[in-house]
């Protein structure tokens, strides 16, 4: 496996980001939104309605904009839907009452009617539950591909930063490495064949084996010393008391010379 160079990776990373343009603009949720925030669909919605947000005017659109815009949207839905669905119910009541002949529903009609109506609501209810599942699904996925977006920059950032790190670190290597050998250099003594080391090593036990035959003898003769040692400690308290005792009889002869004279 051939070694990776970091600078070749970011600089490849580098020019793959200016081909492709900014990420950010790549995202599936801006794709998305680019159709509500062109100048042809804002105008359309201000003509049919006055907008109370200008949320889709925003030149850099975020997730809060986005929700707020598609609140407005909803609303705006609804408001379409009551309206379409009360024009065509009066368009098929004029069209019942003044057709010739006039088209009148019975109650069994009207009871089969009620039943497809329930199938029809049944349906829409399955619909819409699978619709929040898929939406569910699309947030969980929406925030996955966030963080791994998040992580992908992160790493771009360290990379960034890996080869001034990399060149410091072998220099560091490189420098130690002189350091090792200049010491090497300074002490022989490390760096000698296996035979003339083992005679070195044979020559310091040797040595060590003398210091340890001179430090027993010397332990030995240390009871010995230590005992005239202490002799020679009470001759000398004697001779201080005797010197004390003569100091008096030596004063008064003294005394008896000077007064002869």
């Amino acid at each position: 496996m051939s070694d990776i160079n970091p600078a070749e990776t970011l600089e490849q990373l580098q020019q793959l980001q200016k081909e492709s343009g900014d990420l950010k603009s790549q995202l599936a949720i801006l794709r998305i939104s680019e159709p509500i925030f062109s100048p042809d669909a804002e105008n359309q919605s201000q003509s049919l309605s006055k907008r109370t947000s200008d949320a889709s005017a925003i030149d850099n659109p975020t997730p809060a904009s986005l929700e707020a815009d598609l609140t407005h949207y909803k609303e705006l839905f609804s408001k379409l839907r009551f309206s379409y669905v009360e024009q065509v119910t009066k368009e098929k009541f004029l069209r019942a009452i003044v057709g010739d002949p006039p088209l009148v529903v019975g109650h069994n009609e009207n009871v089969e009617l009620e039943t497809q109506l329930a199938e029809v609501k049944a349906e829409l209810k399955a619909s819409k539950e699978e619709v929040r599942m898929m939406i569910e699904e699309m947030e969980k996925t929406g925030r996955d591909l966030a963080n791994r977006y998040n992580n992908v920059e992160l790493q771009m950032t360290q990379l960034s930063t890996l080869p001034e790190s990399i060149e410091n670190l072998e220099s560091t290597i490189a420098e130690l490495r002189a350091k090792q050998a200049s010491d090497a250099e300074a002490s022989s003594s490390q760096n000698l064949p296996l035979p003339a080391t083992l005679s070195l090593v044979a020559e310091r036990e040797a040595e060590l084996a003398a210091l340890n035959r001179q430090l027993a003898a010397v332990q030995n003769a240390l009871p010995r010393k230590t005992r005239e040692a202490e002799a020679m400690e009470r001759e000398l308290g004697a001779l201080n008391d005797g010197s004390q005792r003569r100091s008096p009889r030596l004063e008064r002869l003294r005394g008896k010379a000077r007064g002869r004279k």
